[in-house]
């Protein structure tokens, strides 16, 4: 059976040249709110023919360095500089970012947990069924914006996945590199099924994600990065002139081969890692202790890498529960595809 269209609506009109402003508004009946609606801001840029480009932030709304790029880049990018159309929308899951939360407060959804999403389900799968089945048929290319979050920090990467195309791999990964971040990663995710990443994917068409810092902030620094990494994306996919700004040191190759990268405590208490972000890790190196909090004099559980490679992303807080990641660490390799 087929399902009903999406009760989202859109303020602006996706085929019309030059730039718009408006809102994905979906209806919602709340206490506050009777005749209430979501609205999601969104911008489109549109010249002419040619591609046509997803930019997404705050698919998490505690990560807002996507954020806060894209709503810099809405209110700058001009129609006369773009070949095709760009459609950006800062906050996917504008209920989470309005929150400041991971998840939405509206229905507890992790909208990159929710996808093919249902345009009859709980508002969060509402949202990902507006993505899965208007905007993604719309675009030849998608750039989702991630950082770490308040729970998380990672180092810069731009990412691409393991693909059963090898086309459709090779320009992901390809728009990874472009992307100019310190490192470029082949990604392993714990659980691909519900992603943006899958929902775009299996539609053929290219996704690049980024991880670019995290803690529940931005700095001056994983800002720029990210603003230069939105151009580069864009120059890369031919929608705007100019040339790709590469960083000045070699970008460093990483591989994420299955699950074994990622460190989980099996314990709770306070967190005390060994390593800093990016530090080079030699497999049954301790790279963390976790003390046991109700009690003095009891020694730490130590946690020892199980391969060789770089610490990729760290737990932000020092707090840890049974099953938080601590570490996560890929391999450094020469070349990647």
């Amino acid at each position: 059976m087929s399902k009903r269209p999406s009760p989202i609506s859109s303020t602006v009109d996706f085929d019309a040249d030059g730039v718009q402003h408006g809102f994905l508004k979906l209806p919602i009946s709340t206490d506050e709110s009777a005749w209430g609606a979501v609205m999601i801001p969104v911008t489109v840029v549109k010249n002419g023919e040619g591609p046509t480009a997803l930019l997404t932030g705050g698919n998490h709304g505690d990560e807002y360095e996507g954020i806060t790029a894209l709503l810099k880049l809405s209110s700058s990018l001009r129609a006369e500089d773009v070949s095709g159309r760009v459609i950006i929308v800062p906050m996917m899951n504008m209920p989470a970012a309005m929150a400041g939360k991971r998840t939405s407060p509206m229905d507890g959804g992790n909208l990159n947990r929710s996808f093919p999403g249902d345009p009859d389900g709980t508002v969060t799968e509402k949202i990902a069924d507006y993505f899965t089945r208007v905007m993604t048929p719309m675009c030849d290319v998608v750039l989702d914006l991630h950082s770490g979050g308040r729970t998380l920090d990672i180092i810069p990467f731009g990412a691409s996945h393991v693909l059963d195309d090898p086309e459709q791999q090779r320009q992901a990964l390809e728009g990874a590199k472009a992307f100019g971040a310190p490192y470029a990663m082949m990604m392993f995710e714990l659980d691909a099924a519900a992603l943006f990443d899958t929902a775009v994917e299996s539609q053929g068409k290219i996704f690049v994600a980024t991880e670019l810092g995290g803690g529940g902030t931005s700095t001056p620094e994983s800002l720029a990065l990210t603003e230069r990494g939105v151009r580069n994306f864009l120059i890369h996919f031919g929608l705007l002139q100019g040339k790709v700004e590469m960083p000045a040191e070699p970008q460093v190759y990483l591989d994420m081969p299955d699950a074994s990268c990622y460190v989980q405590s099996e314990h709770s208490g306070l967190l005390e890692l060994t390593l800093a972000l990016g530090d080079r890790v030699e497999k049954g190196q301790v790279i963390a202790r976790v003390y046991d909090m109700t009690r003095s004099g009891a020694a730490p559980v130590e946690y020892h890498a199980g391969r060789d490679g770089i610490l990729a992303a760290r737990r932000f807080p020092a707090l840890v529960n049974m099953g938080d990641t601590i570490a996560v660490i890929a391999d450094v390799v020469d070349s990647l595809g």
